[in-house]
């Protein structure tokens, strides 16, 4: 069995593949590493999926997986983590900002320090500060939701335990909370690691604000699902018993403003002319529809068989 196996999603970074596949070879062998390198081609525009067949063609260690068009670096992670077989996985980024040397130093904390996941800390960063702010906003909301005390959830440079990625499935946008969905599948051993953090050399950053936004509504998703995914009914369910009540509550109301006005012989508006009426109906309508929801999720999840959300074109180096 391979001692480790390094996964690098891949976007429009020819010009640097070369140059780090070289270094992560060097580190490799100084320290006798029996090893991989599966670099997953996520639809890139340029020349990168030849260059990654180049390189596959002079280094048997270099494995080559190439979308059919760009999915998303969790869909390019999702197809790393099934090929990789090495005892320890390696993720990190492929534009060089994210050091080989860092390898070693993760493999141990893995080996040795007993850990199941082992996340990068760029405790100095070479980004403007349009980037950094927001990513110690995200880091520090992100933390406090989670309870997981990681500094640096989106660093690209991580260190699994085999058995990690092969019981976790990411998709969506999810690759910022690996750590998260580890924890809840039962790998609670999560440590850190402060890394080095290399200036780009090569092209340009695909960061936007739209990451960050993005970001937040995938925490908000990621928890939902764990909360309610076997259970959607009690979430549904207890939005929809509230609603029904409440509407339920306002219309007893109003029925029995209703007969007390006529008892006493007081001039009262119909029950129909008044507002809250309609609001009460509202909430009526609203507990029934997510009633029904809760009911066609709970019978979705019985049933439901998760299929991987990209499509790859070609393979190479893979034995099959």
């Amino acid at each position: 069995m391979l001692q480790i196996s390094v996964v690098i999603p891949v976007f429009n970074e020819e010009e640097s593949l070369s140059e780090l596949t070289r270094w992560i070879s060097r580190v490799m062998h100084d320290h006798g590493f029996s090893y991989e390198v599966i670099l997953v081609n996520d639809g890139s525009s340029d020349n990168s999926w030849e260059q990654i067949q180049s390189l596959a063609e002079k280094i048997n260690q270099i494995k080559g997986i190439n979308f059919t068009r760009n999915y998303g670096k969790s869909a390019a992670l999702d197809a790393g983590f099934n090929k990789a077989s090495g005892e320890v996985v390696i993720t990190m980024d492929a534009d060089l900002q994210d050091s080989p040397d860092e390898i070693p130093g993760l493999y141990r904390m893995i080996k040795e320090g007993g850990f199941d996941i082992v996340s990068g800390w760029k405790k100095e960063r070479h980004d403007p500060i349009s980037k950094t702010i927001p990513s110690r906003f995200f880091n520090g909301v992100t933390r406090w939701i989670s309870g997981i005390k990681l500094h640096d959830f989106n660093c690209g440079l991580k260190a699994y335990r085999l058995k990690v990625v092969k019981n976790i499935q990411i998709y969506g946008e999810m690759h910022r909370y690996i750590p998260l969905l580890a924890k809840w599948n039962g790998f609670g051993k999560i440590g850190e690691k402060v890394v080095q953090h290399q200036a780009r050399k090569y092209g340009y950053s695909k960061f936007g604000i739209e990451r960050f936004l993005n970001g937040f509504l995938d925490l908000i998703s990621v928890s939902f699902v764990h909360r309610y995914k076997k259970k959607p009914m009690h979430f549904f369910g207890l939005l929809g018993s509230m609603s029904f009540m409440t509407g339920f509550l306002i219309t007893c109301w109003l029925i029995f403003q209703k007969i007390y006005g006529l008892s006493k012989g007081l001039k009262v508006r119909e029950i129909v002319d008044q507002p809250l009426f309609f609001l009460a109906l509202v909430a009526l309508i609203i507990g029934v529809q997510l009633f029904v929801t809760g009911f066609i999720a709970e019978l979705m999840t019985s049933n439901q068989s998760k299929e991987a959300e990209y499509k790859i074109g070609e393979e190479i180096n893979f034995d099959f």
